[in-house]
């Protein structure tokens, strides 16, 4: 069942860095296409042509959900919901898109742009241009290509598992060079820390990267959860530079670490516009 636009000559509708295609039946984030269930779909239709108003659940049953249809009606409605949320990478309890109201229903949030076309081409949706369909609605940036995002944050990656091998294959001159700085104990406690927080984060690293690879839905969720561990982790390896003070200067290991300090806030941020982190409800 088709849920019809409030304006017949609107087939596409944006909002945020979102676009829907009433005609195609598609959902896109930055002109790359989410994947979103007939009904959670309609139901996400539906409440664009009454952006801004509650929507009773008694309206969607009778719009989506025909009376001879034979379902468990509030569990089917819930599920909907929280597929759109997800698709959306929204937030029952900070809504950025779709507001429950208890006992009432639900309301789309943000300003909607109806579109007079049937089509467009997806290359011009995704393309790099800072109309309101590439700008961040909260970060307020352009967004560059989806997949240059992706490309950034595995890089990361893979910097810091040179970083991890390295260091493990070269033990004994980070043992040599922390024994010139802090002989005794404290130069094996830099040993003892590289080797934890290497042996830790490899698998970490790896896990990130196949993620980003595989483009896994949920890691905007995930990676909010482990951004603590990896904020930590990453600020005590942003201070390696001052391992190699003698081959690179102090100069050039103070502007290292300023700009390894920096990292983990800007993986947040790519995971932020690649993925969204609001906590999305299941």
């Amino acid at each position: 069942m088709a849920v019809p636009p409030a304006n017949d000559a609107a087939k596409i509708v944006r909002f945020g860095v979102f676009e829907v295609d009433l005609t195609a039946g598609e959902l896109r984030k930055s002109g790359s296409k989410v994947r979103l269930q007939e009904q959670p779909f309609q139901l996400l239709a539906y409440l664009l042509t009454r952006s801004g108003e509650v929507v009773t659940r008694d309206e969607l049953r009778e719009k989506l959900w025909p009376a001879d249809t034979f379902v468990d009606f509030d569990h089917s409605l819930n599920t909907a919901v929280n597929k759109v949320r997800e698709a959306l990478g929204d937030s029952a309890s900070s809504p950025r898109f779709v507001e429950t109201l208890a006992r009432r229903g639900y309301r789309f949030l943000g300003p909607v742009n109806r579109v007079g076309v049937v089509r467009i081409d997806e290359d011009l949706a995704s393309s790099e241009s800072t109309d309101s369909s590439t700008i961040d609605p909260e970060l307020e940036i352009p967004l560059p290509r989806r997949g240059v995002i992706r490309s950034l944050f595995g890089l990361v990656q893979v910097m810091y598992l040179v970083f991890y091998v390295v260091a493990l294959a070269r033990l004994q001159e980070v043992s040599r060079v922390a024994d010139s700085f802090l002989p005794g104990w404290g130069s094996t406690a830099i040993q003892i820390l590289v080797l934890i927080t290497a042996v830790v984060g490899i698998p970490l690293r790896l896990y990130l990267l196949s993620s980003i690879a595989f483009d896994h839905r949920r890691l905007g969720i995930n990676f909010r959860k482990l951004f603590p561990f990896v904020f930590v982790l990453d600020q005590l390896w942003a201070i390696a530079p001052f391992l190699l003070t003698q081959q690179i200067g102090i100069g050039a290991a103070f502007a290292a670490t300023a700009a390894l300090l920096y990292v983990p806030f800007a993986e947040r941020t790519l995971i932020r516009i690649a993925y969204g982190v609001s906590e999305a409800r299941k």
